[in-house]
């Protein structure tokens, strides 16, 4: 690492702490849901306008910047550098003056620290621009929360080729991990993740009488049951793999059985081969049991994120400057995981690197998970993402 570039970015991104928390708690009070973040999108905006970076809209809701020093040009191939816009459908029960204003909507996922992480790097390697090894393409990605996923669609848009991006580093908030430490998995991290949804159609009537119904309920109850099955018997045991229903939804009453009965639910694994045939196995098995039992199903699976394959060489590389940087009691190994991230579009076409950020305090209490209404970071981390970020950025 070229070290006058290393101290710049110790002091500078200590200097600018303050500047940085107050982005992510104005993002914070102002969170927005998947592929509606107009408002944080045109913040952006004007802070990479404020520090000298062009940007554009991308994506409806999405943001890209270029960073570029005078030895650049629109040929060279750019490191890309993403953070995430979105919020989640969670009312937020933290009492603190960056409380989410907009009801029943909240940055429980960290992306307002992503964002504001980004947005203090960027102004960092700007200031280092004609020092650097390659230009950087800024993301700011709408929609991470929702399928088909806001990476999907910036792919198809061209993020990665116009003009080029051959490697991409993210950073994701990791509340389980104190504040200063950094984590890296290389190689397989996280799983592909589906959602399942069925109808089953039967024949409601008088819990008295079953004999002159069709029950939607037992025969949800046998799929549900029948399709771990899939998971326990036809999966390889060496293959992480999860099936769950969280929702079961049949109106009736103690003595009437419903026409209808809602499943949905989540099928995780990290082996795309067996994704795909899992998941015709789930729809044949479903159809099969219900019209064993004389009813009709509707099944619709909206395929998600494919698996997150961390670069070996790009986390390694990352890694050893991280541990030399931050000092390697600060670096931790992560295992794998069954959580997703659209990132992983991003690994299915070029390098890439995805590194958790410790953001934990136990002192203080803060030790909510992501997705939690109470979640919350400890500020100091802001420091260590945009270092990291920094790292990533110059090579």
């Amino acid at each position: 690492m070229n070290h006058s570039i290393q101290q710049y970015i110790r002091e500078k991104s200590t200097e600018l702490l303050e500047k940085v928390n107050e982005y992510r708690e104005h993002i914070h009070a102002h969170p927005e849901l998947s592929f509606e973040e107009y408002e944080t999108a045109e913040f952006v905006i004007s802070k990479l306008k404020e520090i000298g970076i062009p940007s554009d809209k991308i994506g409806g809701t999405g943001v890209v910047g270029l960073i570029m020093g005078n030895q650049h040009s629109l040929n060279d191939s750019f490191i890309g550098l993403r953070a995430d816009l979105d919020a989640l459908p969670i009312t937020e029960e933290n009492n603190v003056p960056y409380k989410s204003k907009n009801t029943g909507k909240m940055h429980a996922c960290g992306h307002d620290v992503h964002t504001s992480i980004l947005l203090g790097a960027a102004e960092i390697l700007y200031a280092k621009r004609n020092e650097l090894k390659n230009p950087i393409k800024l993301i700011f990605q709408p929609g991470e929360e929702k399928n088909p996923g806001g990476a999907s669609i910036l792919i198809k848009e061209g993020i990665l080729v116009k003009p080029k991006v051959s490697k991409m580093y993210a950073l994701h908030v990791f509340p389980e991990m104190e504040a200063g430490k950094v984590g890296f998995k290389e190689g397989l991290y996280m799983a592909s993740c589906d959602e399942i949804y069925m109808t089953i159609h039967g024949k409601g009537g008088h819990g008295a009488m079953p004999h002159q119904c069709i029950d939607p309920i037992l025969i949800g109850a046998n799929i549900v049951t029948s399709l771990q099955q899939i998971v326990s018997r036809s999966c390889d045991p060496k293959t992480p793999c999860v099936l769950s229903f969280g929702h079961f939804e049949g109106l009736g009453a103690t003595n009437v059985i419903p026409s209808t009965v809602y499943l949905k639910g989540t099928f995780r694994t990290m082996d795309e081969k067996w994704r795909e045939k899992a998941l015709s196995l789930i729809k044949q098995q479903a159809t099969s049991i219900t019209e064993t039992f004389g009813g009709k199903i509707d099944v619709e699976i909206s395929q998600g994120y494919p698996c997150l394959i961390n670069n070996v060489e790009l986390s390694n590389h990352l890694k050893l400057n991280a541990e030399v940087f931050l000092g390697s009691e600060n670096v931790e190994e992560l295992p794998i995981r069954l959580t997703s991230e659209d990132f992983a579009f991003y690994s299915q076409v070029i390098p890439v690197c995805f590194v958790r950020l410790g953001v934990g305090n136990s002192e203080k209490g803060i030790t909510y998970g992501v997705h939690h209404s109470r979640f919350d970071i400890d500020k100091s981390s802001l420091i260590t993402g945009m270092q990291v970020m920094c790292l990533a950025g110059i090579g």
